[in-house]
């Protein structure tokens, strides 16, 4: 619980069904999905839009023309032009930050109701073409005067063709050009992670998300998209029919010899999810009662060219000693899961006095999560990653520990 008197806390939170991308909800773009998960949370929350006081939204593959989605959402929605709203983007936490930049506004006195949670469309990723052709054709097309001779003498310089058709989509770290199952696969490898041992985390994953759905679970916190194909209602990656067999099967995708598969990888994914948050007094004077409050949080910073992934195992021992808390206090712990071998690989940390020595500065190790206790209703691997969407639905997936069913 938080010391502050008048602290910032959730009222409510909804999310869109998670598709895989260019699937069921690829013809909504991801404006149009934080439209649907905002406006079905404000209408479980019977939310007056007149109490809206700001948005803070969040965005990943973010459209070239409308970068601003968050205030892109406001309009959308009919909210009051007052309502200020930004964007903000912090890869796979950018959902989290968006929520943690709300709760500092309202716990600073800038506002009392706020609106944060993040969407993304990889369907509706723009298609990058080479700089040649932009540095071409864009002086072309801004004159407005270009004559046939001009265009011709622009095409002339664009051969061969080979070198300036558009590149496929990459999620790439800059600095080392590596995708992020590239640098899982290193990390499994460094902290001697098995291919069994993922598959069975990935299993684990599925069957905890499939029965979560069968037992209505996540019904109160997902609303139905409306397509023009018609409604979705359900995530759609979760798959209740795997098995170990299934997944031993799977080939790499990273590298010849590794050990990550499609299996124990979170899929491309479309979706939004939403949280609506107040200053505890606002809330009681409306009639909401407080879900959850924030007492600590962390964000860091690693070397890509190391283990890019090992985040979480620097972050969590900082918020908990800002907490005042330790592993041990912890009923219920909620990780987000990229990839099986990155999971596993910061659990292996946490529970290493060599790496809190070497890298945390501590003299023992932060500490083992029971199993049980981890991503009880499943996590990324099954349900799927719109990346700035995912911390959201951590966060909107909140209930009291003694409510959950039991994992399996």
């Amino acid at each position: 619980m938080s010391g502050k008197q008048d602290r910032a806390v959730i009222v409510g939170g909804m999310r869109t069904p998670f598709a895989k991308a260019f699937g069921e909800l690829m013809e909504l773009d991801t404006i149009e999905l934080g439209v649907t998960a905002v406006s079905a949370l404000m209408r479980k929350l019977h939310l007056d839009p007149r109490q809206v006081d700001s948005m803070v939204w969040s965005g990943v593959v973010l459209p070239p023309l409308s970068v601003n989605i968050g205030r892109e959402i406001v309009l959308d929605l009919g909210l009051p032009t007052s309502v200020e709203a930004t964007t903000v983007t912090r890869a796979c936490t950018s959902s989290l930050a968006a929520i943690t930049i709300a709760v500092s506004a309202i716990e600073r006195g800038d506002a009392d109701v706020v609106i944060a949670g993040g969407s993304d469309s990889t369907s509706n990723a723009p298609i990058a073409f080479p700089t040649k052709v932009t540095r071409t054709l864009a002086p072309l097309a801004l004159s407005g005067k270009a004559t046939p001779q001009d265009i011709l003498g622009a095409l002339s310089q664009l051969i061969p063709l080979s070198e300036v058709l558009p590149r496929q989509p990459r999620v790439a770290e800059r600095t080392t050009g590596e995708v992020m199952g590239e640098s899982a696969e290193r990390m499994a490898q460094r902290n001697e992670i098995s291919r069994q041992a993922q598959d069975e985390f990935a299993l684990r994953s599925h069957k905890r998300a499939a029965r979560a759905i069968a037992t209505g679970r996540f019904d109160d916190e997902t609303t139905k998209v409306q397509t023009p194909k018609g409604f979705v209602h359900v995530d759609s990656l979760v798959r209740a029919d795997t098995s170990l067999e299934k997944l031993s099967k799977l080939k790499p995708v990273f590298a010849k010899n590794g050990t990550i598969t499609a299996g124990s990888s979170s899929a491309l994914t479309d979706g939004a999810a939403a949280v609506v948050l107040m200053r505890e007094s606002k809330a009681r004077a409306l009639g909401y009662a407080p879900l959850a409050a924030f007492r600590s949080w962390s964000y860091v910073a690693v070397d890509p060219a190391d283990q890019l992934l090992l985040g979480p195992a620097i972050a969590v021992p900082k918020a908990l000693d800002k907490a005042g808390l330790t592993l041990a206090d912890m009923d219920i712990v909620d990780m987000h899961e990229a990839f099986a071998a990155q999971v596993l690989s910061v659990l292996k940390m946490l529970g290493s006095r060599a790496f809190a020595r070497e890298r945390l500065g501590r003299d023992e190790a932060v500490g083992d999560i029971d199993p049980d206790k981890l991503n009880v209703y499943g996590g990324s691997i099954a349900i799927g990653h719109p990346f700035a969407a995912t911390g959201a639905r951590i966060v909107a997936d909140r209930d009291d520990a003694r409510k959950r069913a039991a994992p399996h």
